[in-house]
């Protein structure tokens, strides 16, 4: 049995797919993007803004389905350059202070309206 998650207080989905899904104990949250819930356009600045943005979009999601960041188990990075690593990591590490989740970063070549990153994360209950 499965239960979509959903808020306005992150981005709609811009396709067809729900913001998350609750499956078995677990939330698998899509791939975010630094869209502004408020606004629907990308944020302004660079990629340490836009990391920003994408960890709040998720931690809203979370919050929909009761639970926070520290309930992440695995995430996983889409950047439009690996060369943003170190700056999203600086980010990153303010949002998953403890008990970092399992990650893997990847560099692809688009990401959905130009952004620099795309997050997906899963967390447990």
């Amino acid at each position: 049995m499965k239960k979509v998650i959903a808020t306005s207080n992150a981005p709609a989905a811009i396709g067809p797919y729900s913001q998350a899904i609750e499956t078995n104990g677990f939330v698998f949250v899509s791939g975010q993007i630094p869209i502004v819930p408020q606004t629907g356009n990308l944020v302004d600045g660079g990629i340490e803004q836009q990391t920003e943005q994408v960890l709040k979009n998720i931690a809203a999601i979370l919050e929909a389905a009761g639970l926070s960041l520290a309930n992440v188990v695995k995430t996983t990075v889409l950047l439009k350059s690996i060369n943003d690593f170190a700056a999203m990591n600086a980010i990153y590490a303010k949002f998953f202070t403890n008990e970092a989740p399992a990650r893997a970063a990847y560099e692809v070549v688009n990401l959905p309206k130009g952004a620099l990153i795309e997050i997906e994360a899963i967390a447990a209950r």
